[in-house]
């Protein structure tokens, strides 16, 4: 990054400053979450390295991993035909992008007409949050 935030003049922001943002693991591909940026996470991101998303609950900046350990590791950001959707290729530390313990957010599957956990938990919530 040459030190100019120009790009990010390119990304669609919704009405709230907000753009979706997937986040896929970049050596298996599986998608790990799905988080809301805007234009201060985004560059927080890329200038640490680290991904950073915007908590609309806690209505501040939450650095992935900071009170698990489980950070993940910007491999390279793209954005889509739209511009308004980003998709993070990262390295999970951890192998946890849930706060369930789990590898993914995405461990729900629908069976059956039902819901049913697909994925197990690695590490219980309990051990990593306290």
């Amino acid at each position: 990054m040459n030190g100019t935030t120009e790009w990010l003049d390119d990304v669609v922001w919704n009405g709230n400053g907000l753009a979706p943002a997937v986040v896929q693991d970049a050596t298996g591909g599986r998608v790990l979450m799905m988080a809301w940026m805007n234009r201060d996470s985004l560059a927080e991101s890329l200038r640490t390295g680290f991904a950073t998303f915007w908590s609309r609950s806690r209505g501040k900046l939450w650095r992935k991993g900071e009170s698990s350990g489980h950070r993940q590791r910007i491999v390279d950001v793209r954005l889509d035909c739209d511009g308004d959707t980003l998709l993070l290729r990262v390295e999970q530390v951890g192998g946890i992008a849930c706060h369930t313990g789990r590898e993914s957010c995405f461990y729900r599957q629908l069976t059956d007409g039902a819901w049913q956990d697909a994925d197990p938990v690695i590490r219980d919530p309990e051990d990593i949050y306290g």
